[in-house]
Order: structure tokens, then C-alpha cells, then sequence
């Protein structure tokens, strides 16, 4: 076998063939030409690293954490192999992203490196339904009951009820979609603005909130009192447009589990306090819109009281942590 400039050409053959349409012989790469490989790959790892801010380093973290899950647990954990798999092309497309992102100006690959957090804390928390018995088979919502009788001296899903008309329904299930809003507002007008320090503290912040929720979710499994207060036989909560589009969402992506900390709350409250320091004007419009959500989530029988109270300490920890890891050296090394 004679190998020449990237083909080889094969005795008793009279054509020269391309390395990967050979058949019947075998080409090693010499040490030298190996180490250049491994040398390339190693240079460009590095470099996706590099390309990282606060938000990749922060996400990746969690993905540590799932991967040491689904390897310790992966008993409990029905498709344990896919997850482990899913998460690992996920920190691979990260990495992929975040290196293209920095070297590429193209307003598409921009777009997609700022705004992709909004989808990864989406199937987050959608994956939690697979997840929150990895630990822990039952569920801790006795605890959490107890806490909210003791507090309120009732169930405070089951008193609310009375109060229960299609119009204050249908109000309490759009200012539970609000959360939606928070997500978005701020840092569509920090971005639209060019402030990316700002934009990706607010997206830090954020990240820190969620995964904190998601992680005391698989530690503390708690399923809601829609669930755990079904033997009460409250009427369901009928109502107009709003309602009807709380009940698609929840049809097709309600979590049977991760109720506890509140994630909706969590994520607000970090929202609230960004505009706060950013946007005061802003603040002040959705502080009441925060304060009905965090009643619309024990009326619509999301949350107990307790959710609602451990999502407002999250996002407040959530709100310092982020600020504080944006101080950091190349926390902003990604930023355009």
C-alpha cells in the first residue's frame, strides 16, 4: 500500500481511492499527524470555552448536576440512557453556540446565542416530570399542607373557592400567564437597546432562580395542591379566553411534581427587581401585576402558600447570585 497527499492507492487495483471508499485496506495516521488532530480539537474546545459567559457557565454547572444525577440514580430514572444522551448533546450544542457566536457577526447566530436560554428553561422544567422521584419515590406535599393550615388557619385553595366567578377566574389565569411576560420584557428592551451587561445579568439572574427551583423540585418532590387536595372535590375553575388557554397549556405541558419552590414566582421575582435597578418605570407597572400572580398561583391551585414564599427567597438569591457572578472575570467574555 503507497500512501500519497491523502489517497492511497491499493496493489492489484488500478485506481486511486479516496481514505474512506477503500475497501479491504487499512490506513493509521502517523503519531505525528494524530497529536496534530488531537491538538486541533483540544484548541477549539478551548476556544468555546473562552467564547463562554456567565450564563454558559452557570448552565453547564446544572448540566453537571443532571449528568452526576442520571449516573447515581439512573435506577429510578425510566430512560435514563436518553437522558444522559440529551444532556450531553445539549452541552455540546452550548459550547457550539457560544464559539459561533463569537466569531461570527451574522445577526441570526447573535440572535440565537442572546435568546436560547427562554427555550433550555422551558425544557428544564418540562423534563422534571421524569425526574422528581430520581431520589425520593413519594411525595412531601404533608408538609407543605400543614404549613399553609397552620399559617392561614384553612386550606387556602379551598377558601378562595368561594370566592370563584368566570371573570375573576378568567383574571387569575391571565395573571398566572403573566410569567410569561416577565421573561421577556426587560430584556427585550435591554437588548433592543444594546445593553448586553445588563440583558445577561437579568438572563444570569435568571438561570440561577430556575435551576435552583429545579434542583430543590428532585430533592423535595412536591405534585401541587391539584393534586394533593383532589380528595376536597373543589369545582373546577371555569372561565373565558385566558382560562381556556391556561387549560390547553396545561393539558399539553402541565408537570405532575415541581411544585416547590414556585418557578413562576422565582422567575418574576428576579424580573421585578432587574427592572427595579434598570427600568424603575417598569417596576412600578409590574409590581401589581407580581402580586396578583402570586395569589393567581394559590387560587388556581398551582401552589401552596409555602411555593409561593420559598419562590420569592429563590428569585431574591437568584437576583444577588447573578449580579454577583457578572462581576466576575469573563463574565461578559461573550458578549457582543
Amino acid at each position: 500500500m503507497k500512501i500519497a497527499r491523502g489517497v492511497f492507492i491499493c496493489r492489484g487495483g488500478s485506481r486511486t481511492r479516496p481514505y474512506a471508499s477503500a475497501i479491504g485496506c487499512v490506513e493509521t495516521l502517523s503519531p505525528a499527524t494524530e497529536g496534530a488532530t488531537w491538538e486541533r480539537a483540544s484548541r477549539r474546545v478551548t476556544e468555546a470555552w473562552r467564547a463562554c459567559g456567565a450564563f454558559e457557565w452557570v448552565t453547564l454547572g446544572y448540566l453537571g448536576w443532571m449528568l452526576v444525577l442520571l449516573c447515581a440514580f439512573r435506577r429510578n430514572i425510566p430512560h435514563a440512557t436518553r437522558y444522559f444522551a440529551i444532556h450531553c448533546a445539549i452541552a455540546a450544542g452550548i459550547l457550539t453556540l457560544a464559539w459561533i457566536g463569537a466569531r461570527s457577526a451574522n445577526r441570526a447566530w447573535q440572535f440565537a446565542r442572546h435568546w436560547y436560554p427562554l427555550a433550555i428553561y422551558i425544557f428544564y422544567f418540562e423534563e422534571l416530570q421524569g425526574l422528581v422521584h430520581a431520589i425520593f419515590p413519594g411525595w412531601f406535599d404533608a408538609w407543605l399542607i400543614s404549613f399553609d393550615y397552620n399559617f392561614a388557619g384553612v386550606h387556602p385553595a379551598a377558601w378562595l373557592a368561594r370566592f370563584a366567578n368566570p371573570r375573576l377566574n378568567d383574571f387569575m389565569q391571565f395573571s398566572y400567564m403573566t410569567y410569561f411576560l416577565f421573561l421577556v420584557i426587560l430584556p427585550a428592551i435591554l437588548y433592543a437597546q444594546g445593553k448586553r451587561a445588563a440583558f445577561w445579568t437579568v438572563m444570569v439572574s435568571t438561570a440561577i432562580a430556575h435551576y435552583c427551583v429545579y434542583v430543590i423540585a428532585v430533592l423535595l418532590p412536591v405534585e401541587s395542591p391539584y393534586f394533593a387536595l383532589a380528595s376536597l372535590h373543589l369545582a373546577p375553575l371555569s372561565g373565558g379566553p385566558f382560562t381556556t388557554v391556561m387549560e390547553f397549556i396545561e393539558a399539553f405541558g402541565r408537570v405532575h411534581g415541581a411544585a416547590f419552590p414556585s418557578a413562576h414566582v422565582a422567575g418574576s421575582m428576579v424580573a421585578l427587581l432587574a427592572a427595579r435597578r434598570y427600568k424603575r418605570w417598569l417596576f412600578w407597572i409590574c409590581l401589581p401585576f407580581f402580586l396578583s400572580m402570586c395569589v393567581a398561583t394559590v387560587y388556581g391551585r398551582y401552589h401552596y402558600i409555602a411555593d409561593v414564599l420559598a419562590g420569592i427567597v429563590v428569585g431574591a438569591i437568584g437576583w444577588a447570585a447573578g449580579q454577583w457572578l457578572m462581576e466576575r472575570e469573563g463574565a461578559v467574555a461573550a458578549i457582543r
